[in-house]
């Protein structure tokens, strides 16, 4: 798509969006369980969603709505004490063998060692766009913030509101970027000991079965995408006598990093990144893939 008609197709989906009135943050109205049976437990009535993972099974969810650009925030409480072996979920994914995928994926351990939060970028089917980081804080202790702003110019990874990554739109440059996919929000607690720790070093103690992690206060400002009507921004915190038309709503689809917001990414990158595929010779020997020179 060249940039006049990328342009034309944005101001378009701007112009006929409708903000809607949704009720999100109610993980009754806005999830569905998928898979582990009741392993995966809505509780506190709707407020609280807990995933569960033992010998037998792990657990997943997904979101009712299929979104096409959001903002989307979710606390998380990671699986406490040895976590070692599991990993928890949490991403955007379209569907297919060139789906698009935006994920936040956190890499347990043994007690008293930091997590990893692993994060990656896919596009038409392709990733191999890692970037891992060491947290700052014990994310098993409390509820913390993961968010993922996902627009028409970039998609940015937060942690309690500091960005740690961005992924720029560079189609222009011919690197391909998620903007044509409806995507649906996913989670899952799984087993995957044979490379989660240290590469498969370390495995999971099923004496610590059952493993759980707790999600709260899910937000979303999102277009959803209804397959026959396409796509209609809405803010999951818009009250019934909100305006329909409030432009503030809308500011996500056209946010970018400032300065600040820059160089809150150069802080967490040179203090926390463990690793980055842009600086991979082993992967890349010819060089790095072409949307590092533009980071």
């Amino acid at each position: 798509m060249t940039n006049y008609k990328f342009l034309i197709w944005f101001l378009f989906l701007v112009a006929t969006a409708f903000v809607g009135v949704t009720y999100a943050g109610n993980f009754y109205q806005d999830f569905e369980t998928t898979w582990g049976d009741n392993r995966a437990k809505i509780l506190e009535n709707g407020n609280l969603l807990t995933l569960s993972l033992d010998k037998a099974s792990g657990s997943g969810f997904r979101s009712k709505n299929e979104y096409l650009f959001g903002k989307f925030d979710l606390k998380l409480k990671l699986v406490p004490g040895n976590s070692a072996g599991t990993v928890t979920t949490y991403y955007l994914s379209s569907l297919g063998s060139t789906h698009d995928e935006i994920d936040f994926e956190f890499l347990g351990n043994l007690s008293g060692d930091p997590y990893i939060l692993h994060t990656n970028v896919f596009a038409q089917g392709k990733g191999n766009k890692e970037q891992q980081f060491y947290l700052w804080f014990d994310p098993t202790k409390d509820f913390h913030t993961y968010s993922i702003l996902w627009n028409p110019q970039s998609i940015i990874f937060s942690v309690d509101g500091t960005p740690i990554r961005e992924f720029k739109n560079l189609a222009s440059k011919g690197v391909s970027f998620p903007k044509s996919q409806a995507m649906r929000m996913y989670s899952s607690l799984w087993n995957a000991d044979d490379w989660a720790t240290r590469g498969g070093l370390v495995k999971t103690d099923w004496t610590q079965a059952p493993f759980t992690a707790s999600y709260r206060n899910f937000n979303a400002q999102a277009c959803v995408w209804s397959s026959s009507s396409g796509s209609s921004c809405s803010s999951s915190k818009k009250s019934p006598s909100s305006s329909s038309s409030s432009s503030s709503s809308q500011s996500w689809l056209r946010e970018s990093l400032d300065a600040n917001g820059q160089a809150k990414i150069r802080w967490a990158q040179k203090n926390y990144m463990i690793y980055n595929y842009c600086t991979d010779t082993k992967r890349f020997p010819q060089g790095s893939p072409p949307e590092c020179s533009f980071a």
